[in-house]
């Protein structure tokens, strides 16, 4: 194997506007930047994906709120950034704004296009299946729910995709009971071609999916998501907990069938729950790893090499920039995702469908800035400087 090769770090001189805290502008000095290989270094010993995010078409004629217009070149390239680092990509999910701006039938097109893509590659990719065409006050009956997974479901295995089973607002809504929930799930995966990745999704994402399981107890609803995945174990090939807290994942984890894999989705912990202990470990299923793809591919290959210290080195100083892009209200974090994307030149502007750039304020982006920068995560600093004076600028704060 060749020796991998090592970030490396340079000086900066470069400098912008940034307000703070106390509306005050300060003069920011950026940091000596690293650079991290553009594909994957080595090998992977955990399986990783990246939530990927979809790029807007900025000059198309629409109403932004109501329609949808994607650059579909740009949305497949981003994938294909992810797939050369050696990382999966877990496709049509919240992180490219699954029900905040995205339909199932685009959602549909989007997974069409990225299995299609994936496919030459041999790369991999998981696409979310939910229940989103079926409207929350549509939803009448537990058989209603049954049905709009199945639908989805023979969907995207007709065009030659895995499933990631996304929770459900509609079962949300009518779910009251661990009988309820198991009549669904047990439905659903007995039919299933290929075991699935079950999403459990917690209300700080999404808070229409409030006292998901039916009940309002994380401690029962834990109980309830392992009954149902561990006697569903050879349906079921992993399970992405959501939920922002490490130990109820440590817990899970523990507690699952050994065929069955956790994901972590906790975008606050997740360096040591992939690390893990001598007890387990978390592969990952991460929104921001769309940001922050590299320093992960790399920090993924040390962890496999034995290097857990150049694995915490790379991927620790990246945790701080993930706590603040997935802070309260946490469902608007895509706009920090889409927001890195623009700064790292995977697109060429900073517009989301939906209008969703608009749920961040100026000091949010100025604070993102800095992590991002301090982490080394701006992939060419001198074109994110640029394209940080131009929003600064837009928002009023002169370079």
């Amino acid at each position: 194997m060749n020796k991998p090769v090592m970030p490396t770090s340079t000086g900066s001189t470069l400098s912008l506007k940034l307000p703070k805290a106390d509306r005050s502008i300060e003069t920011y000095r950026l940091a000596a930047s690293r650079t991290f290989p553009a594909k994957l270094d080595g090998t992977l010993n955990r399986i990783a994906f990246s939530a990927a995010h979809i790029v807007a078409d900025p000059l198309a004629e629409c109403d932004p709120w109501l329609n949808q217009t994607i650059d579909w070149d740009r949305t497949i390239a981003f994938r294909e950034h992810v797939w050369d680092l050696g990382l999966g990509v877990a496709e049509a999910m919240d992180t490219a704004q699954r029900g905040m701006g995205m339909d199932w039938p685009t959602s549909l097109e989007l997974i069409t296009r990225s299995v299609a893509a994936a496919k030459p590659r041999g790369a991999l990719v998981f696409s979310g299946a939910g229940t989103d065409h079926l409207a929350v006050e549509d939803a009448r009956s537990i058989d209603d729910v049954i049905r709009a997974y199945e639908q989805q479901f023979e969907a995207i295995e007709k065009v030659g995709g895995r499933i990631i089973m996304m929770a459900s607002r509609a079962l949300a809504k009518l779910g009251k009971s661990a009988e309820d929930y198991g009549r669904v799930y047990d439905r659903i995966l007995s039919q299933s071609k290929q075991p699935v990745i079950i999403h459990w999704l917690g209300d700080m994402f999404d808070p229409a999916l409030a006292n998901y399981w039916g009940t309002s107890s994380l401690d029962t609803a834990m109980d309830i998501a392992v009954d149902v995945i561990n006697r569903n174990a050879a349906k079921v090939d992993g399970v992405k907990v959501s939920l922002l807290d490490a130990q109820r994942e440590i817990d899970m984890r523990r507690r699952l069938d050994p065929k069955v894999k956790m994901y972590t989705g906790d975008d606050f912990n997740y360096a040591e729950l992939i690390a893990g202990d001598d007890k387990g470990f978390s592969h990952a299923l991460l929104g921001i790893f769309d940001a922050i793809a590299p320093a992960a591919s790399y920090a993924l290959s040390r962890l496999a090499a034995g290097d857990e210290v150049g694995f915490h080195d790379v991927l620790g100083p990246t945790v701080p920039l993930s706590r603040h892009i997935f802070k309260a209200p946490t469902r608007f974090y895509k706009t920090g995702i889409v927001f890195m994307a623009y700064l790292n030149g995977h697109q060429d502007h900073f517009t989301m469908i939906g209008g969703q750039e608009s749920t961040r304020s100026t000091q949010h982006l100025a604070e993102l800035f800095r992590l991002a920068d301090k982490a080394g995560l701006l992939a060419n600093p001198e074109l994110a400087t640029q394209r940080m004076k131009a929003i600064m600028a837009a928002r009023g704060i002169e370079a």
